[in-house]
């Protein structure tokens, strides 16, 4: 049976950077994030549901979902949130299980589940182990603002949107510090194969 390796972080420490390099491993990645894309995709059941909940005005002329016009309209109201997250969750879990299942039977040694949200979304028992991608939080702060064009402000009100990447390093099974060369992040995430058997000889 593979392992499941749940990997995470917060906003802006790198954890898309750390999931790539995976592929080096021949370590198939499932991603949250674009799944969350393709089920809103026209035909798809949460999208039949978006415009039956909040109407056409959230639909481009093409018909496609306008994600920007969506995302204004539930980000300060928090019970339209939720209404949008009840649609939208449970269809990219579905996905992720699905995926999941299928690497599994192909026989592959691990898979890795990419949720940027994994524990705020509880979803730790999706996976054997917990992978957490660190920097501190004057790093991430300022890797955000420049990121993004972003005042302080606004920056640190997206990073206490979530747990703080303090606590979920503290939750992890193994954390990667990623504050320094990305050539330094590949080693710390293959030292963790390697510890983990999940490859034999550094690549």
């Amino acid at each position: 049976m593979g392992v499941i390796i749940g990997l995470t972080g917060s906003i802006a420490t790198g954890k898309s950077t750390v999931s790539k390099m995976f592929n080096e491993f021949h370590i198939p990645v499932v991603d949250a994030d674009v799944i969350s894309r393709e089920v809103v995709e026209i035909g798809e059941p949460a999208y039949e549901k978006i415009v039956q909940h909040f109407g056409v005005k959230v639909l481009n002329t093409d018909r496609t979902l306008d994600r920007k016009r969506l995302g204004s309209i539930v980000f300060k109201d928090k019970e339209l949130r939720n209404q949008l997250n009840e649609i939208i969750h449970p269809e990219v879990r579905k996905q992720m299980l699905k995926q999941r299942d299928y690497y599994l039977d192909q026989g592959e040694k691990a898979v890795v589940l990419d949720i940027p949200l994994l524990f705020e979304s509880r979803l730790t028992h999706f996976a054997d182990r917990t992978l957490v991608v660190y920097v501190d939080e004057d790093t991430q702060l300022e890797r955000l603002m420049k990121r993004d064009g972003s005042t302080r402000e606004e920056a640190q009100e997206r990073i206490r949107s979530q747990i703080s990447i303090e606590e979920k390093a503290g939750r992890a099974d193994k954390v990667i510090d990623n504050s320094q060369t990305i050539e330094d992040t590949f080693t710390q995430l293959k030292q963790i194969l390697t510890e983990w058997n999940l490859i034999n000889e550094p690549n």
